[in-house]
């Protein structure tokens, strides 16, 4: 059935980004980790529309035009660029992306590696959430501010070069500490 499909994915999703969380000392993070995806919502949706290889979010989104389960994610997660979207303070800017506390940046780096785990299964390489990124990075424009871009890009390139130990090692040490 697809929704107990649909469970164990988001449950296995969940548990790689909470170990990864956890690697680099973000423990609340990831025991916190996406749970609007138990919501009715998103859950229902997710249900509905599983396909099991890729996010059941754009399956929606391609046969309405939209995806509401989407739409109450990325306002309830801040490991979302897209949370951090608003208004600029400048006159001209129109809606841009803010800057991104640096635990969120990490978060979201380790939502994009277990995405790619879930979905690419025994075809995952390190190289993968770094391929993913790029495919769309050139769409982002403005939506994403520019430090949070080059942070984010930055540790998929380590990842993708010089695998999950030393990102992860770096991570603790010199992004969380530090404050990048």
């Amino acid at each position: 059935m697809k929704a107990w499909q649909h469970f164990c994915t988001i449950n296995h999703h969940k548990m790689l980004v909470m170990k990864s969380c956890f690697r680099v000392g973000l423990y609340r993070q990831g025991l916190l980790h996406d749970m609007s995806k138990y919501s009715p919502s998103e859950f229902l949706v997710g249900c509905r529309y599983y396909q099991g290889d890729r996010s059941p979010n754009n399956a929606e989104r391609e046969i309405k035009g939209y995806s509401a389960a989407w739409l109450h994610h990325k306002g309830r997660n801040k490991h979302h660029y897209e949370y951090w979207i608003d208004y600029g303070l400048g006159k001209d800017e129109g809606i841009v992306g803010m800057k991104m506390p640096v635990k969120y940046v990490v978060e979201m780096f380790m939502d994009r590696i277990a995405a790619s785990k879930t979905y690419q299964k025994e075809n995952y390489t390190d190289a993968h959430p770094l391929m993913y990124y790029e495919q769309g990075a050139a769409k982002l424009g403005s939506m994403i501010h520019k430090d949070t871009a080059a942070l984010l890009h930055k540790l998929l390139k380590m990842l993708a070069e010089e695998g999950e130990d030393k990102t992860f090692a770096y991570i603790r040490k010199n992004v969380l500490k530090k404050g990048f």
